[in-house]
């Protein structure tokens, strides 16, 4: 029914080619492949499940295996599968043919919502010609973005784990749960490894507690001289089914830590945890949204260069090779759902709120064991002030908090303080603002007023710790101007450092936390005040450093150091292959 060309897997598929409607294409698309299956996987054996998985698929996807739908999922940046057992096996030689069919749609209901404006004007535009309206400033990449796998596993199968730690000085406490598939006649064994391949701890059944004395407790980085410290968790499930014996073993990485939240603080493992860090999105040249190892890699390099302890996943889930590399390497995470743009009034209705709801049980069932992740966020920038947005906030929160009572949750507001419905549900106070750049722009001498005016508005109204989770400006990498004029690098610099001062005062009190917008340059939409890009970035969208990163990691290192019980940190690192 049209063009056939190649298209790698995983990628946006905007970028790949030199067609400008392929760029901003809206609609549905198809993907094809067909691959060989290992031969022990199509015998005619019951005892065996095939699945197929992928990571994510934006937004909404059909799948086919050989022709016959094996399933149907709405929303991206989260994954989702298909047993295909039942298509596959039994015919050995045969080719698997894979078909998706994706569509990049948004409408107001869909999780970044979106509309679709025709324009009826004739004099103006061609018959049927429309435009994808969103309300969002990043750039709407689509395609097929995150890893496409084939796996097995017995009939009988782990399907989930969920654990949850406490701990104390001497003794930590491993609470789980595992849910097992196929059969209810099955045993369970669990061990609890630590990173020197000593079992400190067993268990059996399907839900109970390990006890670890002498506990080695993951802590972030900069916060503790072996950040990111993890055990390893086997469960082993056994069943008889029909006189074979079928087994399956997982291996779940498990942090011990604790999270906790006061009037003024964030408590990780009782000590006071201050979020020094940044905003990112998964955004690069050529392959738009597309995972790319080195490039992750690279990033995460640069998180520890500048000295920043944290991030948040704006504004949507990211890989989950990214959150491994967090939790290994102790990067604290506020994990975010793709609720970006919800500005119409049709946004807060019943439908919305059921996609919502679906989308938060998705991203939990996924990242619930990731010690990195330490608060949930269900939204960015919503407008919030609207009047079906408190019970809205309401729902979406307290269903986060029945899945997970373990986290806080939270969601990034830029409505006033005083007309904000959903602010009164949040655990954490995460506030956006641009003044000087949005507001007032040019005049960086209304920063100390308005941004300590904002803080102490916030507090006095909720009685909440309150993160900066958003600011900054543009900049255009080699664009000098003394005295700072706006979209020069020396107008960024001096914007960062007149809300550092005033962040100095207020992390004194109640602000528990500096997040920039944002860690590198990043596409969006075409118009009148982007060029090819949002250049809010401290780092170019090639990741070189303008000057504002050298001014964010003095400042960086030296909170680390003023906090750490540790002696000096240097700032260096060394990464083991």
């Amino acid at each position: 029914t049209g063009p056939v060309i190649d298209m790698p897997v995983p990628a946006s598929f905007n970028d790949i080619t030199q067609d400008p409607s392929l760029e901003n294409y809206i609609g549905w698309v198809w993907y094809e492949k067909e691959v060989l299956l290992p031969l022990r996987w199509l015998q005619d054996d019951l005892n065996t499940r095939v699945v197929l998985r992928f990571g994510s698929a934006h937004y909404y996807s059909i799948v086919w295996v050989n022709g016959v739908q094996v399933v149907e999922h709405e929303g991206g940046h989260l994954p989702f599968e298909a047993d295909i057992s039942s298509i596959v096996q039994g015919s050995p030689g045969i080719p698997c043919r894979i078909t998706v069919a994706l569509n990049n749609t948004l409408t107001p209901h869909t999780l970044p919502p979106g509309s679709i404006q025709y324009m009826n004007d004739k004099t103006r535009y061609p018959k049927n010609y429309f435009v994808q309206n969103i309300r969002f400033d990043f750039f709407n990449y689509a395609g097929i973005h995150r890893p496409v796998v084939l796996y097995t596993t017995p009939s009988v199968y782990i399907d989930d784990i969920t654990v949850t730690t406490t701990s104390s000085e001497s003794v930590a406490m491993v609470q789980y749960r595992v849910s097992v598939v196929g059969s209810t006649l099955y045993s369970l064994s669990l061990s609890l490894r630590d990173q020197e391949g000593k079992v400190v701890a067993t268990g059996d059944g399907p839900a109970g507690e390990l006890k670890v004395l002498n506990p080695n407790l993951w802590w972030p980085y900069l916060m503790h001289e072996n950040p990111g410290y993890r055990y390893s968790l086997e469960v082993r499930m056994q069943a008889q089914v029909n006189e074979a014996l079928l087994e399956d073993v997982y291996t779940l990485p498990v942090g011990i830590r604790t999270v906790h939240v006061t009037s003024t603080q964030f408590l990780i493992n009782g000590r006071p945890f201050y979020f020094h860090g940044v905003n990112k999105h998964e955004d690069a040249d050529v392959r738009g949204k597309g995972l790319d190892w080195p490039l992750v890699v690279k990033d995460f390099n640069l998180l520890r260069w500048l000295g920043a302890n944290s991030f948040r996943t704006s504004h949507y889930p990211y890989a989950e090779e990214i959150m491994d590399l967090c939790d290994a390497y102790g990067i604290v995470v506020i994990d975010e759902c793709p609720g970006v743009g919800i500005k119409m009034p049709e946004s807060f209705g019943n439908k919305s709120l059921q996609h919502h709801l679906v989308v938060m049980e998705e991203l939990i069932r996924r990242d619930k064991n990731r010690p990195s992740v330490v608060m949930w966020s269900v939204a960015n920038e919503p407008a919030s002030e609207l009047p079906p947005a408190a019970y809205y906030f309401k729902t979406v929160i307290a269903h986060t908090k029945a899945l997970d009572p373990s986290r806080p949750v939270t969601f990034v507001t830029d409505a006033n303080y005083a007309l904000d419905r959903g602010a009164p549900y949040v655990d954490v106070i995460c506030v956006n603002s641009y003044f000087s750049w949005y507001h007032d722009p040019g005049h960086l001498e209304v920063i100390p007023l308005q941004l300590t005016t904002q803080f102490e508005n916030w507090y006095k109204t909720y009685q909440k710790p309150i993160i900066q989770s958003e600011y900054g400006a543009d900049s255009v990498p080699g664009l000098h101007s003394d005295p700072p004029l706006m979209f020069s690098e020396e107008y960024q610099k001096a914007m960062l450092r007149e809300y550092h001062s005033v962040f100095d005062k207020k992390r004194k009190e109640y602000v528990i936390g500096e997040l920039i917008w944002n860690f590198a340059d990043f596409m969006t939409n075409q118009g009148t005040t982007r060029v090819l890009g949002n250049k809010k970035g401290i780092f170019t969208r090639q990741r070189q450093p303008k000057s504002a990163a050298f001014v964010l990691r003095e400042r960086y290192w030296k909170i680390a150091n003023e906090s750490s019980c540790l002696p000096p940190i240097v700032k260096s690192h060394t990464l083991f292959l």
